[in-house]
């Protein structure tokens, strides 16, 4: 299962960040205090959500033995009537009846649901 470590120091908000063997930096744009050293919390969401989609996508789509050539996640996070995410999927080498279907199965990717039935955090000291 997943496992990651974030650390921050002194610095306004650099944030260095390990997830899965891989070393990350994490910040906030100068707007916020920060230097803008790398991908905002919020940019990392979308991140995990686009990869999700598009590599459940991919995979579907190479089970089903399809002409994919390539799947676009566009993702926007929008603050409009509480806080949502604004999803386009732009898929080429597929048919109109194969893209809504990739369409339907980005709704039940597991990041997907993740997000839309909320999940559990437990924190404690260490």
């Amino acid at each position: 299962m997943a496992h990651g470590t974030a650390r921050i120091g002194k610095d306004h908000y650099r944030t260095e960040i390990e997830v899965g063997g891989h070393a990350l930096v994490g910040d906030e744009g100068p707007g916020l205090g920060g230097q803008n050293l790398g991908p905002a919390p919020y940019d990392f969401l979308l991140a995990g959500l686009g990869a999700c989609t598009a590599i459940t996508l991919r995979m579907y789509a190479d089970r089903k033995e399809w002409p994919l050539e390539s799947i676009e996640v566009g993702l926007r996070l929008v603050h409009q009537d509480g806080l949502r995410i604004d999803r386009v999927l732009t898929i080429a080498g597929l048919d109109a009846e194969q893209k809504a279907r990739l369409a339907d199965i980005a709704e039940r990717t597991p990041v997907t649901l993740t997000l839309k039935g909320g999940l559990p955090i437990d924190t404690r000291l260490a």
